[in-house]
């Protein structure tokens, strides 16, 4: 353990200036068979590390603080760490619907995960534009390992359409600039190609992607290594909420949390609506 915090503390003082480079996923043109691959193994990997438990505590404050019942889940792609969050949750006693969005929607995967929900899962089937999000999309709008995807300006709109709202909104990053994530990332190769059979819904045409063109193991390489350099540091998420227009009516608390095994913490940025500025509509 020592080790690790040693390791974490070098890899704080040797940070690296955020790089806005490009995320073939966030490509309009990207084939869609591809990216929901990606997007599966992203789920399947969380789901397996067990570090979704780790947000769970600052999630469920931020539910209770706010009694919203409702998470509206951003850039769900394929929702990640949520369906561990939601059985948590429930677990926890905390009696939470999550709706999933996106703006590329994977049906076919949100229909599979509403199944197995047992009710306690949903899911948008039209584009949902994280920036202008529906005005009956109403609860905690959470984004996991998403912001990032943002340029500043948009990644602002973001947190600014959340405060117009009234709304609630915690942003976690799981990855982040930290040198040793970066190593991580460049041999994830393997278990992505080990991965391939046991993503779901599972589709043929990755087993020629994955093992006669490579195609999928180099995205999420690829992605994950730019994902890890576009992350925002507190200090930059702080300078963000404060520009914000009527940013002031809302609590901001920007911090991290511990992610073992991995030294590198996650990062979040949660902002709720002080009580004599809500507008009555954060619970439900």
């Amino acid at each position: 353990m020592a080790a690790l915090v040693v390791i974490a503390a070098i890899g704080e003082t040797f940070a690296m200036a955020r790089l806005h480079i490009f995320e073939l996923e966030d490509q309009p043109w990207f084939p869609a068979v591809i990216r929901d691959a990606g997007t599966a193994y992203l789920r399947f990997a969380v789901g397996l590390s067990g570090q979704a438990k780790n947000l769970v505590p600052k999630l469920k404050e931020t539910l209770d603080r706010t009694g919203a019942t409702r998470v509206v889940d951003l850039c769900s792609g394929g929702a990640g760490p949520l369906p561990a969050l939601s059985e948590a949750l429930a677990e926890e006693g905390s009696d939470v619907r999550i709706t999933l969005t996106d703006y590329y929607p994977n049906i076919e995967g949100f229909e599979r995960l509403r199944s197995r929900s047992q009710t306690t899962m949903d899911f948008e089937a039209e584009s949902v534009d994280a920036r202008q999000v529906p005005e009956d999309l109403i609860g905690l709008r959470t984004l996991f390992s998403a912001l990032h995807h943002f340029r500043p300006a948009d990644a602002r709109a973001i947190l600014q359409s959340a405060v117009d709202s009234g709304q609630p909104i915690a942003a976690f990053e799981i990855v982040n600039r930290h040198p040793v994530t970066l190593v991580m990332m460049l041999t994830v190769f393997i278990p992505v190609m080990l991965s391939i059979p046991f993503l779901r819904p599972f589709r043929w045409s990755w087993l020629l992607f994955t093992y006669v063109l490579p195609v999928i193991p180099l995205f999420v390489m690829w992605d994950g290594l730019v994902s890890c350099l576009r992350v925002y540091s507190k200090d930059e998420l702080r300078e963000m909420v404060a520009g914000l227009e009527g940013g002031d009516r809302f609590d901001w608390e920007i911090g991290t949390i511990a992610m073992p095994p991995s030294p590198a913490p996650a990062i979040y940025c949660i902002g709720t609506p002080r009580a004599e500025a809500t507008n009555g509509g954060a619970s439900r």
